[in-house]
């Protein structure tokens, strides 16, 4: 059986982790592993953990970081330590991060984090039970969360 790791923050304020838990569920019966850390320089080293030491086959990792100049330096650190966790485990670990300046209002910005996080979680449903159907959206101008831009014409 596939396993699924799900790693998110107290410090974000909506809970995108219960939403792709949600829409994974309804897509497969892999076992899901999930963990919370306080903020997104944590995540790093617990999607890590679940891929090591829990034998995830894969790990979603949850963040909301604020709109200050801080907040975005700390969210790409945060990337940077994804994408090391990757590669030291040759296993995928998405990210999603919303970030608070990414909508105008409250309500807009929890339809944002559970849209990109149920989008998300097909993703990680597609990269392990079925990659053929990413490889037929290959160039279609997917975007997770908002309206997808399409292919380029011409």
């Amino acid at each position: 059986m596939k396993k699924i790791g799900i790693v998110d923050t107290t410090f974000a304020r909506y809970d995108m982790a219960s939403a792709a838990i949600d829409e994974l569920r309804q897509l497969c019966t892999a076992k899901i592993v999930r963990r919370t850390v306080p903020g997104v320089k944590d995540l790093p080293v617990e999607a890590k953990r679940l891929l090591d030491e829990e034998g995830c086959d894969i790990v979603m990792v949850f963040g909301m970081p604020g709109p200050k100049p801080i907040d975005k330096q700390c969210a790409h650190e945060a990337s940077l330590g994804l994408i090391w966790a990757q590669l030291m485990t040759n296993k995928h670990v998405i990210e999603v991060f919303v970030y608070e300046d990414e909508a105008q209002s409250e309500s807009e910005l929890a339809e944002l984090a559970e849209r990109r996080a149920r989008e998300h979680a097909r993703n990680v449903y597609y990269l392990l039970f079925r990659p053929e159907a990413l490889t037929r959206k290959a160039g279609t101008g997917q975007r997770e969360g908002g309206p997808d831009v399409g292919p380029l014409r011409g």
